[in-house]
């Protein structure tokens, strides 16, 4: 795809990392595409389509960023050209925030339409997936990975308090937090680790709450002991 290659050219002359090929990100945009060209007139979004993430969504991307440019013109290379000289089009292609694209081209009424969606992917984990991978931040403090994993998970669906059953241990501490984001600890939960208070912990996931829409995030609640 020349205007993949186009893009990593420039994106490498600017200090960023190439885009990866998506196909779910190459469906949306081809659906768009069509759209576009059934149209004549280019736009982002017409009368009852989907906006950008709500189309991504539904091809089956996950992400927690989405752009798009679209353009038309005789040739791939004037439209990366076109792309290039147009701020808010080349901070899109050239963002080193996102990792991937797909793109679409559809040659009517003699000249090319074009749609290039590009996304930071996000990794799909399964609930326990999660779990492993947060009680794995977690191991370097020293405390113990242990105690009840569907108290956590009961704690992770709540917006506060615990769950209380008899004879169970009650946490000293809780940390709820939502985010697409899973390479590191929030600074809370961080500096409450590194106090030394505690001997173990529990962790729990569970849907995501509040209007995450299309976009890929994770919820998680960890408690102390």
């Amino acid at each position: 795809m020349q205007l993949m290659a186009l893009a990593n050219e420039a994106r490498a002359a600017a200090g960023a990392a190439p885009l990866r090929w998506d196909n779910a990100l190459a469906e949306a945009a081809r659906k768009h595409c069509l759209r576009m060209a059934a149209e004549g007139p280019i736009a982002h979004r017409y009368p009852g389509e989907l906006d950008l993430s709500e189309r991504a969504g539904l091809a089956g991307v996950h992400f927690d960023l989405v752009e798009e440019n679209v353009a038309i013109g005789p040739t791939p290379s004037v439209i990366h050209e076109e792309w290039m000289h147009s701020t808010g089009h080349r901070e899109n292609m050239l963002n080193p925030d996102v990792d991937r694209v797909g793109i679409a081209v559809i040659a009517s009424r003699g000249v090319l339409y074009a749609t290039a969606d590009y996304a930071h992917g996000v990794q799909v984990l399964s609930q326990t997936e999660i779990e492993k991978h947060v009680a794995e931040l977690i191991r370097p403090s020293g405390v113990a990975i242990g105690g009840s994993t569907p108290a956590a998970r009961v704690a992770c669906t709540m917006e506060n308090g615990v769950p209380r059953s008899s004879g169970s241990m009650q946490p000293l501490f809780v940390m709820r937090w939502q985010d697409s984001d899973l390479s590191h600890l929030p600074k809370e939960l961080a500096d409450q680790l590194a106090s030394g208070r505690y001997r173990g912990a529990s962790v729990g996931s569970c849907e995501p709450s509040g209007a995450v829409g299309t976009f890929t995030a994770y919820r998680v609640a960890v408690l102390l002991y």
